[in-house]
């Protein structure tokens, strides 16, 4: 059995000290960059899920329009019911309509104008709805889903 000076022995422990404090430290960072890969994975995952429920009740939304339309006509108690359990199940998911009153100025972030109304002798009303043609829906203070389709007042010389 070969034995070595201290001083030797001394400097091959720090040498292993050294390389478990490198490997200790590669490994939290390992950690902490897959905690990282998880949590964006999960954001991710959500809005993807999220898109997925939008497409969906964009889709939805032309068979709720018919609904109300029929219900208008029929008067009937029992659509009634079906389309207040549509919205509140729209209002679950964080779908809201777009309020949306005639007067009301034109906002191209929230309406989408189908006609131009023209104006006779009032130019105050000029840039605001004269009709609201289609109810738009949009996410809780967030993206619009659907814009409120809408006619507005201009002048005739626009």
């Amino acid at each position: 059995m070969k034995i070595e000076p201290k001083h030797k022995s001394k400097d091959k422990i720090q040498k292993h000290l050294n390389e478990v404090e490198v490997l200790k430290n590669q490994l939290a960072r390992a950690l902490a960059d897959y905690d990282n890969l998880r949590k964006r994975v999960e954001k991710e995952n959500e809005i993807i899920q999220k898109l997925a429920g939008l497409k969906i009740i964009a889709r939805l939304l032309p068979i709720y329009d018919m609904l109300v339309k029929a219900q208008k006509h029929l008067k009937d108690s029992g659509l009634a019911i079906t389309i207040g359990q549509f919205e509140d199940a729209l209002k679950d998911e964080g779908v809201e309509k777009i309020n949306v009153i005639v007067g009301d100025k034109f906002d191209p972030n929230l309406h989408e104008a189908v006609e131009a109304v023209n104006l006779t002798e009032d130019n105050k009303l000029k840039g605001t709805i004269a009709e609201v043609i289609l109810d738009g829906w949009r996410v809780s203070m967030g993206p619009v889903i659907r814009h409120t389709k809408v006619k507005v007042y201009s002048d005739s010389k626009s």
